[in-house]
């Protein structure tokens, strides 16, 4: 059995003190958005014990999907390394940018200076996206949908290189009998965001999973629990968001969780069993439920 814990949208404060110059243009919407609502809705305590437990379950591997930070300041990026070290090393965690990680173009650089250990490929290095990173069963396919938009927007996009590149790492992956498990932050279908917060290129994403396939697809960025399904050329595909990992109010899909995935290899092909803990209401962490997948 391989055990993947996977979490998304820590959104880690405080946000550090911006210099004026910082705040022009989208920055100074999310500092403004983040002084008003976010500073109170995400509860680092709150974070710190949902890692613990995390720990508590001995996954063999950790993702997190993303909005590891808020505004995209050059001071964010390296306390967000220092929360992937809490995660684990480079080779038992893994991450991949969201959209408040990427609000200004500048912080592609700052992504790959500061979290490229934990998005190295085989090769030991970072080499961009998609990576991909082989553990066991399984091989995590790692997307960025993380792109600098105008205020107010939280939309996403990969792009035809990295969709291309997708689809041929796809194919391969599959003739080696591997769990495909791709990490993405936007929901990469039609229909799973909000206007103005979607993967604009979900349509082109979800032709590739159905010449493709692929065992597992996990996001983030809608602060919720939800399931949906692609077709895939051999039946359907699971897709599965998570809350944010610091969410310290919200319904129980809402609230801060994160979700446990246990693969078993079998003659049929692989076995996937899913369970939701998070915050509850007598405020503990615990189990929520199981996650039920048709596979």
């Amino acid at each position: 059995m391989f055990r993947l814990v996977h979490l998304s949208d820590p959104h880690l404060g405080p946000i550090p003190s911006p210099r004026p110059s910082e705040l022009i243009g989208k920055r100074f919407a999310g500092f403004v958005n983040w002084s008003l609502r976010r500073r109170t809705s995400h509860d680092m305590d709150l974070l710190g014990r949902i890692v613990a437990d995390i720990h508590a379950y001995s996954p063999n591997h950790i993702a997190c999907t993303g909005d590891l930070i808020n505004i995209s300041l050059p001071s964010e990026f390296g306390p967000a390394a220092e929360f992937m070290g809490r995660l684990g090393s480079q080779s038992s965690a893994s991450v991949v940018p969201g959209n408040h990680d990427s609000y200004v173009s500048s912080a592609q650089a700052e992504i790959g200076k500061h979290w490229g250990p934990w998005m190295t490929s085989d090769s030991g290095h970072f080499e961009g996206f998609p990576y991909i990173r082989l553990m066991g069963p399984l091989a995590l396919v790692g997307l960025s949908s993380g792109i600098s938009t105008w205020p107010l927007l939280a939309t996403g996009r990969l792009g035809r290189r990295q969709r291309d590149d997708l689809k041929t790492a796809l194919k391969f992956l599959k003739l080696q009998g591997l769990a495909r498990v791709i990490l993405i932050h936007h929901p990469p279908y039609r229909g799973g965001a909000k206007l103005g917060r979607t993967l604009t290129d979900a349509v082109e994403f979800e032709g590739i999973i159905a010449e493709t396939g692929a065992e597992l697809i996990l996001h983030g960025h809608n602060h919720r629990t939800s399931i949906a399904y692609l077709e895939g050329p051999d039946g359907l595909v699971p897709v599965v968001g998570a809350p944010s990992a610091s969410a310290a109010r919200g319904t129980p899909g809402h609230r801060a969780g994160y979700h446990i995935f246990d693969f078993d290899m079998t003659q049929a092909g692989v076995s996937i069993t899913g369970h939701s803990r998070g915050l509850l209401e007598s405020g503990e962490i615990g189990l929520i439920g199981q996650l039920k997948l048709r596979l």
